[in-house]
């Protein structure tokens, strides 16, 4: 969780580079500043050196003064410049929390929630608060956020309803039996990886094996074909790492050519102005008579408290319900970062399990870069989703609030 506190100004920084701001002299100037100060600061709250860590986020702060001073327009980059205070703030009460700062840590984390702080369940988390978690201006001021919390938001959604489903579309799967699929199995050796066992084991040395073969990068759009060779090849050719959609892809096909039927699956959040979702997989296990969850990304399945694999659609019941959730011990990020059950699914998928997208047809190179496909895409939503929020997003084709019939058992097969 604390690894967050040293990416305030970096992911500031590399934003306005990535969109070309750099042709500035001034822009530069402030942002090789302000790769500097968070260094800096890094390297000071790695050695607890809390009085230097405490003026590099005042300097980080002035810095985001600085570049909302600039005569240049930026008027694009409020959003990200805010985030940005508001976290260097937080970041400043828990280095006046560490240093027995009491009122000067709540007026810093006053100052985060005014400029826009809302990170509500990593606040309640983080060990660095401790010292001023019972104080009642505290206690006010956490509770001011709850509101914003994404497990929060997730429990309010209404429920899901029956409905006829006799005009919507059938999901299908490509047959294992397809002489592109065939490669893919040939090509990854599937048969040696998924070894011997029972199903489940295989759905598992699968996922762990392309977890470890291709690594992620959520910034990337790989510059290749979607299918698993070229986004595998690409990610060798280039070591670069690929966005969770193009594992998920490159996954599904892996299962498909086992004959396993698979979805990449688009989780996603409430709010419509949030860019950032998660593209996962669910796998249908013939075994379990099952879609179980299944994440790429992060090495990750969840299994509920009797140690059974749980789908996407019983994961977000319990999240609701407040039913336990046990998540893989092995699950993590490019095998640097653990993940643990309140970062990843009560925090991260929490917030992206509002609305499921997923594709009609699922086969080889289902979103070919260079060639034109027949996509239709199919979301699940409970009835409280407000279409007229999306009519101007992609990927609105067919909505359905019918769990059963978004995840009925596979039963047509796409030659």
């Amino acid at each position: 969780m604390k690894k967050r506190k040293f990416m305030a100004v970096l992911f500031l920084m590399f934003s306005l580079m990535g969109m070309g701001q750099t042709d500035s002299p001034a822009v530069k100037q402030l942002l090789s500043t302000a790769q500097q100060i968070d260094t800096q600061y890094k390297e000071f709250t790695l050695k607890k050196d809390y009085k230097q860590a405490e003026k590099s986020l005042k300097d980080e702060l002035a810095l985001l003064e600085q570049f909302k001073q600039l005569k240049e327009d930026i008027s694009k980059y409020k959003s990200m410049l805010d985030n940005g205070t508001a976290m260097s703030y937080y970041n400043l009460a828990c280095i006046y929390s560490l240093q027995k700062k009491k009122k000067p840590a709540i007026e810093a984390f006053s100052k985060a929630i005014a400029a826009g702080y809302q990170d509500y369940r990593h606040a309640t988390q983080d060990t660095d608060l401790d010292f001023i978690r019972q104080d009642k201006k505290f206690i006010t001021l956490l509770s001011s956020i709850k509101q914003y919390d994404k497990l929060e938001i997730l429990k309010r959604a209404k429920n899901y309803q029956r409905e006829p489903t006799n005009s919507l579309p059938v999901f299908t799967y490509q047959s294992a039996d397809d002489s592109n699929l065939k490669h893919v199995r040939e090509v990854f050796k599937l048969d040696s990886v998924a070894g011997q066992g029972d199903e489940v084991s295989k759905i598992l040395r699968i996922l762990n094996y392309i977890h470890n073969a291709i690594r992620h990068d959520g910034t990337n759009y790989a510059l290749c074909e979607f299918d698993a060779i070229d986004i595998y090849n690409y990610h060798k050719s280039t070591n670069k790492g690929v966005n969770c959609r193009h594992l998920a892809i490159a996954l599904s096909e892996m299962y498909l050519s086992m004959g396993i039927p698979s979805r990449y699956v688009t989780c996603l959040p409430k709010d419509s102005t949030d860019t950032d979702c998660h593209v996962i997989n669910a796998v249908y296990s013939q075994q379990l008579k099952k879609w179980i969850w299944i994440d790429p990304t992060f090495n990750a399945y969840v299994k509920d408290e009797h140690g059974n694999l749980l789908g996407i659609a019983e994961v977000r019941e319990r999240l609701i319900d407040g039913k336990p959730l046990v998540l893989n011990e092995d699950a993590n990020w490019n095998n640097e970062f653990k993940q643990t059950k309140e970062q990843y699914l009560e925090t991260y998928m929490a917030k992206n399990l509002y609305r499921i997208e997923c594709k009609k047809d699922y086969y080889f190179n289902p979103e070919s870069r260079y060639r034109k496909t027949n996509q239709q895409y199919i979301n699940l939503v409970s009835v409280d989703f407000d279409a007229s929020l999306y009519k101007n997003k992609r990927n609105a084709d067919v909505i359905t609030h019918d769990v059963e019939y978004f995840w009925q058992a596979p039963s047509v097969t796409k030659q």
